[in-house]
């Protein structure tokens, strides 16, 4: 077996020993590339059947309305159940991430995860974050536990020798699971060459109406919505995401690259963050993960 496919076992194992655990599983789903794949690798791990286990997805408001397509027209494709849950309340509050920053985060992104998940009852909670991501992530566990309220302990994190995953829960404790802990950008994007993913289509280069906040491109996916941005000056520029987030505060980067070839290339060769168009994630990441963030 070569490197990948050892992921892809051990990706494959998790899963399947987290749902076997699992009162109430779900998958955190964004439509992003990672989650993506940790879909499909659900689908191999309980292939022929369907996925028994449903994707969540935490509308922010403000997510790209080619996520919102893409995400709807993978569910049912694969035949996945679907839930989706944003903060009504923020929302009828009017919270953007420019103007309202790390109260949005808070409300729009952390409570509403947390909501999502009580709502549905969820104990295993599978996302496809990475350790190689940010450093805060570096901290996880691949079963992650969770306090009653959802907070994070990182001192306080179970022991996993020899690949052994303690998924016992006490009264109102959860567990998040990371299958795709081990896996850096570079493999997740030669497993989606390997096995011809499909992603969302902001992944790769086309000519977008952009304005420049801070030297940071921004596609304005909706202008209407923010007037403040719409205002800025505009051109037309050819430039794909490395990571998705909330629109008006994701940056995107100048590029050629329109299939997965072409990014995996471009991607070996940069020296920058992966999610150094994250202007979201300026503060501390480790804090509002302490707070329930995933």
């Amino acid at each position: 077996m070569d490197h990948l496919k050892l992921l892809e076992a051990e990706a494959i194992h998790i899963i399947r020993e987290a749902v076997a655990l699992a009162r109430n599983p779900v998958v955190l789903f964004s439509g992003g590339k990672d989650s993506t794949v940790l879909a499909h690798l659900v689908l191999r791990a309980f292939h022929p059947g369907r996925p028994p286990v449903p994707l969540l997805h935490v509308d922010s408001t403000w997510e790209f309305r080619d996520v919102l397509a893409f995400r709807d027209a993978f569910a049912a494709r694969y035949d996945f159940r679907l839930r989706v849950h944003a903060n009504e309340e923020g929302r009828a509050l009017g919270l953007n991430p420019i103007d309202h920053g790390d109260i949005y985060t808070s409300e729009m992104r952390t409570r509403a995860l947390r909501q999502g998940l009580d709502a549905g009852g969820h104990d295993f909670i599978l996302g496809g974050a990475r350790r190689d991501e940010e450093s805060a992530r570096a901290k996880e566990r691949v079963f992650s536990i969770r306090e009653p309220n959802h907070t994070w302990e990182p001192r306080q994190q179970r022991p996993e020798l020899w690949h052994l995953y303690n998924g016992e829960l006490d009264q109102g404790q959860s567990v998040r699971i990371y299958p795709l802990s081990n896996w850096t950008e570079q493999d997740l994007w030669i497993w989606i060459l390997r096995h011809r993913i499909e992603l969302a289509p902001l992944y790769f280069a086309a000519e977008r109406e952009v304005i420049e906040v801070d030297g940071t491109p921004i596609v304005l996916d909706d202008p209407a919505r923010l007037p403040s941005l719409a205002a800025l000056p505009r051109r037309r520029q050819r430039v794909r995401f490395r990571t998705l987030g909330c629109w008006p505060v994701t940056g995107a980067l100048a590029s050629d690259a329109q299939d997965a070839a072409s990014v995996m290339l471009e991607t070996l060769g940069s020296s920058l963050s992966e999610r150094m168009g994250r202007v979201s994630d300026h503060g501390s990441l480790e804090a509002q993960k302490r707070q329930g963030y995933f």
